[in-house]
């Protein structure tokens, strides 16, 4: 408990805002909405791998946007009320973090769109996953192929 106090404090009031108060960050001008680089995000307060960028498409919405999470029990979601709106809420497991939405308009196979807000995560580049201590995420990106 006391680790995620000190994680709180160090976060910019928009990552704030969107982890601990529901927020959404600005269409189009966040960190992450039209970065493609390969690697991965992880939850920006407990560290969490959520998303890979080899799941992550360009869905036009202005927020980084993914087929499906690395790994699912980190992904809570939960009906969203608010704005006279019926949506699903996404938060992390582990932090109770705010993420975003998922929604049923994605691309197969899934035909799902994680819409997620940069404000939430890290990007951990793949040249760094190893030092970073998400190595065991490298073999996301290796090329499988036939022999």
């Amino acid at each position: 408990m006391k680790e995620k106090e000190e994680r709180l404090k160090q976060l910019t009031p928009i990552q704030y805002e969107v982890t601990q108060k529901n927020g959404t960050e600005p269409p189009f001008q966040n960190e992450y909405w039209d970065c493609f680089e390969e690697g991965i995000y992880v939850d920006v307060i407990s560290g969490k791998p959520l998303f890979s960028s080899k799941d992550k498409f360009d869905a036009g919405c202005g927020w980084p946007s993914f087929t499906k999470p690395i790994v699912h029990e980190e992904i809570v979601e939960k009906i969203d009320r608010s704005y006279n709106m019926i949506r699903t809420e996404v938060r992390s497991k582990t932090a109770d973090s705010h993420l975003g939405h998922v929604f049923t308009d994605g691309p197969l196979p899934t035909g799902l769109r994680y819409c997620i807000n940069s404000a939430a995560l890290r990007f951990i580049p793949k040249k760094d996953l190893e030092k970073e201590g998400y190595g065991e995420y490298l073999k996301l990106f290796e090329d499988r192929k036939e022999k």
